[in-house]
């Protein structure tokens, strides 16, 4: 994995490129043959953890009952980490909001009682639902992706039943994998990130000393799903996601929750080594002369939404940790707190002090001054092939503008059979949409 990464291959090409217009490929030549997983309304959540974790998803298509085909939403670890949050007492409702019904769910949660997937799905900050028919041309899911929406469903033509889920990173790989079929794209892949304008330096970071239960608080109040962990220098020492909180499922996970989010990064590390044999530390940085190519080769191979842009790495510091805040925190309900969840065999609770140098790889990475996503690369291969996606930089800023209760409201659109790209461009000028990255 070092290997590669430091070196990254160039776009996979079996025998000679049969060239293509990546306009007119169909949307459902790039679906998953793997069987696509649902849950309805009155799931508990507890269930749609699980199918997270046990069949490795990102989210799950909701249906409004098991016998729908059609869907009205999605459930992911964005919302799980919000849930997290109301039952620890963290979660933080617009001013208005009702407080009292949030009240309600934690008590309810707390007590042990199941709760059902529709009362938490629409908790985390999230994307617009979006459909496209599975014979919809790549060039509306592009301007769609590259205007930062991560995920959409497809459709069986002239139907609302949802065949299969598309991602960013499914799209990207694809374009990847078949790189010189599209000469358009291709062309842009030796170029470097300073070349191509690319590296945003409005980035969220967590410094290494902070509490996790912070580094949720942060995510979710941002709407964004991962962090770039820092030392006190701003050195980019690490990387945690929503995806993480898969680790902190269990009521055994408790000390996780308070301990620093460098520990929480040698207990990932350690997981990893346990459960899937890699003991590597997985490169989430470029620099500002990365090629294209070299970005993409790392977002692919390791999976990432993102990649942390830094320069030379800066001396290491001697001044004392960042103070931590002090919260209040009420103990997770046996519901949620599942002992039927994947089990660690990793200690959950640690030294007092971790060095930051301790976390393999750590010393390869720089000062953080940027971020590339996989929103920017789609927005990139967008605008070069003359289309017009909104700019995810406005879409930023108005996700963190924007109410949840805003939120809600563009998520109930999602009941017609899709959303097409002007009337995104149209909301997202208006403080009451949002649309994530």
């Amino acid at each position: 994995m070092a290997d590669i990464l430091s070196s990254p291959p160039q776009p996979k090409q079996e025998g000679g490129a049969v060239l293509r217009d990546w306009r007119s490929v169909k949307v459902g030549e790039l679906l998953s043959q793997k069987e696509l997983r649902f849950v309805d309304l009155e799931t508990p959540v507890e269930s749609a953890c699980q199918m997270l974790i046990d069949y490795e998803l990102s989210s799950i298509p909701i249906r409004s009952s098991p016998t729908e085909q059609s869907v009205c939403g999605t459930f992911d670890y964005s919302d799980l980490c919000a849930f997290l949050l109301l039952i620890m007492g963290l979660y933080q409702p617009e001013e208005d909001e009702d407080m009292s019904s949030f009240e309600e769910l934690a008590k309810k949660a707390r007590a042990g009682s199941a709760i059902p997937v529709k009362l938490v799905k629409d908790l985390g900050k999230k994307d617009p639902f979006i459909t496209v028919s599975e014979t919809e041309g790549l060039s509306k899911v592009v301007e769609i992706f590259g205007s930062g929406v991560h995920r959409i469903a497809v459709v069986r033509e002239g139907t609302d039943q949802v065949i299969g889920m598309l991602s960013q990173l499914r799209l990207v790989s694809f374009f990847w994998e078949n790189g010189r079929s599209f000469p358009e794209i291709d062309q842009l892949y030796p170029r470097n990130l300073r070349e191509l304008n690319m590296g945003s330096a409005d980035v969220i970071s967590i410094n290494g000393d902070k509490r996790v239960l912070d580094a949720l608080e942060l995510m979710n109040s941002e709407g964004v799903s991962s962090l770039a962990v820092i030392d006190n220098q701003h050195n980019v020492i690490g990387n945690i996601s929503t995806l993480d909180v898969k680790y902190l499922t269990r009521s055994s996970s408790m000390p996780l929750l308070k301990s620093s989010c460098l520990h929480f990064l040698s207990v990932i590390l350690t997981d990893r080594g346990l459960n899937d044999g890699k003991d590597s530390y997985p490169v989430f940085h470029v620099n500002s002369q990365s090629s294209l190519a070299h970005t993409v080769a790392k977002l692919v191979a390791t999976q990432a939404h993102r990649m942390w842009v830094v320069d030379s790495p800066s001396p290491a510091s001697t001044a004392p940790p960042t103070p931590t805040i002090s919260h209040a925190v009420a103990v997770p309900p046996p519901s949620l707190m599942s002992p039927n969840l994947p089990s660690s065999s990793f200690p959950l609770s640690g030294p007092s002090t971790i060095n930051a140098g301790s976390i393999p790889g750590a010393h390869l990475s720089g000062r953080l001054i940027g971020v590339v996503s996989l929103t920017d690369i789609l927005n990139l291969f967008a605008r070069s092939s003359g289309l017009t996606p909104v700019d995810p930089n406005e879409a930023r800023r108005q996700r963190r503008r924007s109410s949840s209760s805003s939120m809600r409201a563009s998520f109930d659109q999602s009941s017609r059979s899709s959303i097409d790209l002007r009337e995104l461009r149209e909301q997202a000028s208006r403080s009451s949409f949002e649309i994530r990255r």
